[in-house]
Order: C-alpha cells, then structure tokens, then sequence
C-alpha cells in the first residue's frame, strides 16, 4: 500500500486576514512539503495542473524537478496532467527530464481536468474535449513505448521518424489515468493496462468506487492483462491532527471555503458542517481525525475496494502552512506505519487462506 499527498498548490485569500499568498510563496511552501514528505517516508507526492488565479501549479513538471534534487525517494507526479490541452511530445520531454533529475522517481497521471481554462489559453475547442484526449494519450502512449516516433493524427501535424529526447530513466515512464468516476474512462484504462487513480471526493467509497475498480478489472482481465498486478489509487480529501475533533475544527472551515467557492461555480448546493461531518463517517469519502482513526479509514478502503495507493488532498483551500506541514508529518509517521502493519497481516492471512483451499481443491 502506498500513501502520499496530492496537492493544487492553492491561492485563495485567508479566511482570517483575507489576504493572498502570492503564487511565488506557495510555490515554495508545496516544495518545503514535498520535501518533508520525502523526509517521513511517505511514498508519492502529486501535484495538479491548473491555469486558475486560485492555484499556483500551471507546470506540475516544474514544481516537481525543483523538488527532484531535494529527495531521495518519493515518487513524484502530475495529478493530473490535462492531456486534451496539451502537447504530448512537450508533457513527455518534460516528465522525462523530470524523471532524469530524479534519477527514475517521475510519474504522469493524464485526466481530462475539471477545469477548462486551459482550451481557449492553448487554442483548443472545448467541444473537441474527448477527441483530444482520446488522440492525445495515444501520442503519448508511443512516445512512452519508443524513441523513434512514426504517427499521424486528426488534431495535431503527424511525426515522421524523429526521435523525442530525453530518454527516461525508467522504461517504461509509468503513465496513470485519473479519473473522476466516468466508467468511460475506467474502462479505458483496464483496456490499456494502466494504472488507474479515482478521484473519491463524495458519496460512499466502497458503493461508489467499488464497483468501478471491479469494472476496470474486468476491462483489463478482457483486453489480456493481469488484473492482479495493476495498481488503482484514490485521491480523497483529508486532513491528520493529534487528535479527531481538533482535525475536524482545523479543516473544516477551508474545506467548507473551497467547496462552496467550486459549488457556486457549478450550481451545487451548499457544503454545510452536517455535510462535513456525515462525510468523516466511518465509510464516508473524508479521511480527517487522528493518526488511528485515518489509518483505519485506509485499512477500509485497501480491503473493500481494492485501493493500492492512497494520495490525501491537502488542502482543498488556503490553510495555515504549518498546519499542513503537521499533517503531512503526522501522515508519514504515525498513519502509514499502522497502515502498512495491520495490511501485511491481512495479506498473509489472505495468502495462507488461498493456499489452504487450493490444497483442499487439489486433495
């Protein structure tokens, strides 16, 4: 099980001064916290693509190569790259490099994106927003899997027997699909034998999102790869403090800010403190309180939804840094411990237990 952070590297104003941080310092703040998660031993550190004056991140590969030379051994990622709005050719040179600087450590993760800033900034049409996707990953996907490159497409001027430099360290770059919970796109990504990350921000993980790892298993089983070895993650909201109440009061109120700031935008209704707190149910999608209670939130999701990499969003908006820098601590030292522990266990004694009755079947 791996476990990280995602993060949009967000500038929206104090809820208690209602002053900016300047997209110079935020940039440098989600550095300090890639860093320290490197330093507690947490595995992946992801970061968003948007073109918003709310967040910092435009060039997730440009954060991500400042903080390469500062770690050792934390993977590093887009989350997500928006693939429709973009050149393959330069997302590869740039995650390539990336992955040179990190000595092996880089990642994509290509989605559509939630936002559509980027189609009329690159010259885009937003209605051709799945075309380009669709057309987009399969350049992508070439790139990734040779260095001399041959291919023609409906959107972008064909290449005719060039090589796209650098090479990445590894072979192949690993390239993910995010997605939002569209079974178009989880399908796709079973298909293709790619790893998958489910962006589980609402509603019931193991109702919700259950079914769709199962569909995108299905997918892969279908098209000849092995279901067991592909890996799904989550990107879900959460937030760890000493203790649970003191966890819930610190990231309510940017959690409440950010959401009703996206709501207004998209016509969805208010995001109350009864909708907060339903959500830190014990099967509902916010992972906020202790190290014990986050932890045994994972352990769920890893068991009855197949999770094999879980990335905590934090924060959904603007938040004292240092109360990030906290969380992210407390993640690494004090979560992923007793999540790593008690899921060895569990996959021992799921392992004893198939032996045992493929022995009975056989006897």
């Amino acid at each position: 099980m791996e476990i990280g952070i995602t993060s949009f590297v967000e500038t929206t104003p104090d809820l208690q001064t209602g002053e900016v941080i300047s997209h110079a310092q935020r940039l440098r703040e989600v550095v300090e916290e890639i860093v320290l998660a490197d330093q507690v031993g947490l595995d992946v550190f992801g970061v968003g693509e948007h073109h918003r004056k709310d967040y910092a991140a435009s060039s997730p590969a440009m954060v991500l190569s400042a903080a390469a030379s500062l770690t050792k051994r934390i993977r590093l990622t887009s989350a997500v790259t928006v693939l429709s709005s973009a050149d393959p050719v330069r997302v590869f040179q740039d995650f390539a490099t990336l992955d040179g600087i990190s000595n092996g450590r880089a990642e994509i993760m290509a989605g559509r994106g939630s936002f559509t800033e980027s189609f009329p900034l690159f010259g885009y049409e937003l209605g051709e927003y799945d075309e380009l996707f669709d057309e987009h990953l399969e350049l992508l996907l070439n790139l990734q899997k040779s260095e001399i490159v041959n291919w023609r497409g409906g959107h972008r001027p064909a290449i005719h027997n060039l090589g796209v430099y650098p090479r990445p360290v590894q072979s192949p770059l690993p390239i993910w699909i995010g997605s939002g919970g569209n079974q178009e796109s989880v399908v796709r990504a079973g298909l293709l034998g790619l790893p998958l990350t489910l962006a589980i921000i609402g509603g019931s993980p193991e109702r919700n999102f259950g079914p769709l790892v199962q569909l995108y298993k299905q997918a892969a089983a279908h098209a000849g790869h092995d279901a067991s070895k592909l890996t799904v993650g989550s990107h879900s909201l959460g937030f760890v403090a000493e203790d649970t109440e003191l966890a819930a009061d610190l990231f309510f109120p940017s959690t409440q800010a950010g959401m009703n700031k996206i709501g207004k935008e998209r016509g969805w209704g208010h995001y109350s403190r009864a909708s907060f707190d339903a959500a830190r149910s014990y099967d509902g999608a916010l992972y906020v309180g202790d190290p014990e209670t986050v932890a045994r939130k994972i352990v769920h999701l890893r068991k009855n939804v197949g999770i094999t990499r879980f990335m905590m969003y934090v924060p959904i908006a603007t938040m004292p840094h240092d109360q990030v820098m906290r969380a992210i601590e407390l993640l690494g030292t004090e979560v992923a411990p007793r999540v790593r522990a008690e899921l060895a266990e569990w996959e021992v004694e799921n392992d004893k237990n198939h032996r045992d009755h493929t022995l009975k079947e056989e006897l």
